[in-house]
């Protein structure tokens, strides 16, 4: 079939008659294209017109932009990433608004009574379990004891973060009393633990100002002896927690317990003392406990839970 422009160029050759097929083609034009000049005193400039409008129509508008709101701007990102491969330097495809907002409204409200009530719940199943293995004392039930308490031993260590966080309730005095009661049970110095967590949680991921998460260096590395490489890398790491309040990690100095440590700032000393004076405290609870009931008793009662806690 031939083209639009050759259909008009045979319709202009075509001798005599080509006024009439000229006049017929430029009236069915006329409705199409309105702004068209059509003038018989210029049949040649006319046959150029008709033969442009034909062969290149008006160009069609351009479609209407669309509107751009949350829900299609995280499909278009999501189609542009998938387009181009995961890349880890790609921001997340939510912010931390839209967390918040899909967390109901409920779990915003910190009930001190209802916190109060998980305390006595673990309080009491630490002491049952202590006078169950107790009474029974056989090598079928230490095991079993040991990891239960040991378990039990972590749920304190979790009451009291959450006094650190201040999510136990509105009352900062409260959130430290109850954290001191829990964390010292299990040698936990409070306040130390709470402000170096803070620390942790402000430059949470950073490789060298992170507290909790602190990797080597490859030339501190490289620094250490063989026997402090093997029990980095080994699974008594897991039990390093204790070593780690007295010492901070490898590479880092201060300690947990020491009020001018380069942990704390100069206004929180005598919280971090206060702390240190509870853990004393406890410990000297401990070896009157075990001057009382034993120390093979207290050994199986106490200290070995304490550490399968810290396997947790």
């Amino acid at each position: 079939m031939a083209s639009p422009i050759f259909q008009c160029r045979c319709s202009f050759t075509a001798g005599p008659s080509s006024s009439l097929q000229t006049y017929a083609l430029t009236s069915s034009l006329r409705g199409v294209y309105p702004n068209l000049l059509f003038n018989r005193q210029q049949p040649r400039q006319r046959r150029q017109h008709l033969v442009s409008a034909v062969a290149a129509p008006p160009r069609p508008s351009p479609a209407p932009p669309v509107e751009e709101n949350d829900d299609n701007r995280h499909e278009i990102l999501s189609e542009e990433k998938s387009a181009r491969g995961f890349s880890a330097a790609d921001p997340p495809p939510f912010t931390l608004a839209d967390i918040r907002a899909a967390i109901p409204k409920h779990c915003w409200v910190k009930d001190p009574w209802k916190s109060f009530s998980y305390v006595v719940r673990d309080v009491a199943i630490v002491l049952g379990l202590a006078a169950g293995a107790a009474y029974l004392n056989n090598w079928v039930v230490w095991p079993l004891y040991w990891f239960a308490q040991g378990t039990m031993f972590w749920a304190l260590f979790v009451l009291g973060h959450d006094c650190g966080h201040g999510s136990f309730s509105n009352n900062k005095k409260l959130n430290d009393v109850v954290g001191h009661l829990t964390h010292s049970s299990i040698l936990v110095p409070y306040h130390g633990w709470r402000i170096s967590h803070r620390t942790h949680h402000q430059n949470h991921g950073h490789v060298e100002n992170d507290e909790s998460w602190h990797p080597l260096c490859e030339k501190l590395y490289r620094s250490l002896d063989t026997l402090t490489r093997m029990a980095r890398f080994s699974p008594l790491s897991m039990l390093a927690y204790p070593l780690y309040l007295w010492g901070r990690s490898p590479g880092k100095t201060g300690s947990h317990y020491h009020p001018s440590s380069p942990l704390f700032m100069p206004n929180e000393k005598n919280e971090v003392l206060t702390s240190t004076i509870c853990w004393f405290s406890m410990v000297t609870l401990l070896v009157g406990l075990a001057f009382a009931l034993g120390p093979i008793l207290m050994l199986k009662l106490y200290v070995v839970p304490y550490w399968f806690g810290w396997i947790w």
